[in-house]
């Protein structure tokens, strides 16, 4: 049996997914397939090209200030000239550079250029284009099921195709790549439980987030992350259907960028999977 993962956009939170890979290597269960959307898709890739789950964890801590550090005035000063289209990536906006350029020294110490480059298991990361509001999925492997094989992007190195995923409208401008540009692959498949199928997987485990309750000691970033989960949700719907289980993981109020919990979700990932781990081995049988 072929096991497939499919792990969902989410902020800082992403690095929930890397606890709750350690617990399935730690517990013997091995993973065949991967793909993942926005921060998703900074762990797929990562797990796909070699690097161990605690690895990534180490990799998101050392990285994690210098890619996500942003300045919110200037976007809200900038907001304006964006809404006017005079930019198409306004002041204060993260342009994802850092993010790639990061992704792409750590791919080459494997000796990973393009994400055609690696082997060692199927990877899919969506994005979208939003001149032509289309998805397409970057992958090293474009599988026989589906007729628009246009969609499907091979030629592309490891940090564009993790920028471009992970390019959160309001966050991050918009990453151009040949005639496109791509936006965060959560506005239209947060949960690629679809693609991690069509790449040959029996089985697959969906993980994602809960959308942490709102009260009155909420913030504005709490209530933004509410919104933010219900939408990813409510678009991966389809996705979460498909899945053969879906890991659903508790984060404790993180917000987007919220760094100083990188540790608390690390654990929080490593636990849903120990707290759920007689249904996941149930799936073998």
């Amino acid at each position: 049996m072929k096991l497939g993962i499919a792990l969902s956009g989410g902020g800082i939170r992403g690095i929930s997914h890397a606890g709750a890979l350690k617990a399935l290597e730690d517990n013997g269960i091995k993973i065949d397939i991967i793909g993942g959307t926005s921060s998703g898709s900074l762990v797929a890739s990562l797990y796909a090209m070699g690097y161990s789950p605690y690895y990534i964890y180490i990799l998101f801590k050392r990285y994690a200030k210098d890619i996500i550090a942003i300045n919110s005035t200037p976007i809200i000063s900038g907001i304006g000239n964006f809404m006017m289209n005079k930019k198409v990536c306004i002041p204060g906006l993260k342009t994802g550079e850092e993010l790639e350029k990061a992704y792409n020294e750590i791919a080459k110490r494997k000796g990973i250029n393009n994400i055609s480059d690696i082997t060692k298991m199927p990877l899919v990361i969506p994005s979208v284009d939003v001149t032509l509001s289309k998805e397409y999925i970057f992958t090293n492997k474009i599988p026989k099921e589906g007729e628009d094989k246009s969609q499907y992007i091979t030629d592309i190195s490891v940090g564009k195709a993790v920028r471009a995923s992970s390019s959160f409208p309001a966050v991050f401008c918009p990453c151009d790549f040949k005639e496109h540009k791509f936006l965060d692959g959560g506005i239209l498949d947060n949960i690629p439980v679809s693609e991690v199928k069509k790449q040959g997987a029996d089985k697959v485990i969906a993980i994602n987030f809960k959308a942490d309750d709102v009260d009155e000691t909420s913030n504005m970033m709490d209530i933004a992350m509410r919104t933010i989960d219900i939408m990813g949700n409510k678009i991966s719907e389809e996705s979460l259907e498909q899945s053969d289980f879906v890991l659903t993981v508790s984060t404790d109020k993180t917000g987007l960028l919220d760094i100083e919990k990188l540790d608390n979700c690390y654990q929080y990932g490593y636990e849903a999977v120990l707290k759920n781990l007689d249904k996941i081995k149930a799936l073998y049988h």
